[in-house]
């Protein structure tokens, strides 16, 4: 299954994770302690109740929170908010940290970016990323 960071359906990720691991529906009944019925609905749901996410997180030894934080940070990133007018209105400070961007969203972006997909000038705009950031990646692939 493609990742998709932008339109996420929570019950398709889990529906593979459990076909690539081979788990049992009995198993998976009597770990959430309900029918086969309900567990075919959540499959089909495009978002569950964050205490069912992390029963299947554990279950699938997966972060799927992981998806949604990929999410924010593509298409929601600190660079939309360093330019509010709001945010500097209120004098909130803005905390950057190192290496905000996990190792799947830089594998993501440098793939749109080696396959023609996108453009670097297309992904620095379209995901707020830094230009000598993705240089710098870029850089570390081409290295390897």
């Amino acid at each position: 299954m493609e990742t998709n960071f932008r339109d996420i359906h929570i019950g398709n990720y889990i529906r593979e994770h459990v076909k690539k691991h081979e788990i049992p529906l009995l198993r998976i009944c009597n770990f959430f302690k309900t029918t086969e019925e309900e567990i075919i609905k959540m499959y089909e749901q495009e978002s569950l109740d964050t205490n069912v996410l992390l029963k299947w997180s554990k279950l699938l030894e997966y972060d799927f929170f992981r998806l949604y934080v990929t999410h924010l940070l593509l298409y929601d990133g600190i660079s939309h908010t360093k330019n509010n007018k709001k945010v500097r209105e209120a004098g909130e400070k803005m905390l950057f940290r190192k290496n905000i961007y996990n190792q799947e969203i830089k594998e993501f972006l440098i793939e749109l970016i080696t396959s023609n997909q996108k453009t670097v000038a297309q992904v620095i705009q379209e995901y707020n990323i830094p230009r000598t950031t993705i240089y710098k990646w870029i850089r570390k692939v081409e290295k390897n």
